[in-house]
């Protein structure tokens, strides 16, 4: 697996440690605007799609109206309100080092918006590691092939030249759906049995796994 030219990262459970912080922001939401409040597992398995895609999973009964009220206020809490830490995973700035000095091309294909993920790049001092990256104000969600596509035609990447690294099936699905080869990670979102539905090259438990396939 050293040869790819390419590798793509998802970001929220894959390189930082944000999904307590997004479920409890969830949660709030739905509390503030007075509707059933998702249980924690509930919450993280809408994790790495687009932030209206998830609502309208996680929430399926919601009107059109409560849908843009949760928006607004899952975006309210997550900035301003919830103080739970969003660090970078163990051994990650490490990786993303020793890849570009493999002289490797590093991007992001994220659930996150692009404020958010300009966001979560300042406070990790992270943007300068990556070639490109395609966010869900930008792109269609997630498991659609879209980010990827358009990362691999940006960066004259050709299917078979990529991988994507990710935490849950909504990103084995995507690069399955895009023709890349996949490999997931369990200390996210989702568990080995989940990530291995869509064939993903290898699972791995932590980055430094990660890193020993992919670093010559």
């Amino acid at each position: 697996m050293h040869n790819y030219k390419l590798i793509i990262f998802d970001w929220d459970g894959t390189l930082m440690d944000s999904v307590g912080r997004i479920v409890s922001s969830m949660q709030a939401s739905a509390k503030v605007i007075n509707i059933e409040v998702p249980t924690f597992d509930q919450a993280k398995q809408i994790i790495g799609l687009s932030l209206p895609k998830a609502i309208q999973v996680l929430f399926p009964d919601c009107t059109p109206e409560q849908e843009a009220l949760l928006i607004e206020q899952y975006k309210h809490q997550y900035v301003e309100v919830d103080t739970t830490p969003t660090p970078m995973f163990n051994h990650a700035l490490n990786l993303l080092s020793e890849l570009k000095k493999d002289n490797k091309l590093l991007a992001v294909a994220t659930g996150k918006a692009r404020a958010g993920l300009q966001r979560v790049w300042q406070a990790s001092n992270t943007e300068h590691f990556f070639d490109a990256s395609r966010c869900a104000d930008e792109s269609l969600s997630k498991p659609d092939p879209d980010m990827i596509n358009s990362l691999l035609a940006e960066l004259d990447i050709k299917s078979h030249e990529a991988v994507m690294i990710g935490d849950t099936s909504y990103d084995m699905e995507m690069a399955q759906r895009a023709g890349v080869d996949r490999i997931g990670v369990t200390f996210g979102v989702h568990d080995e049995q989940v990530l291995s539905q869509h064939q993903p090259r290898a699972i791995v438990d932590s980055l430094i796994e990660l890193q020993r396939l992919l670093v010559k």
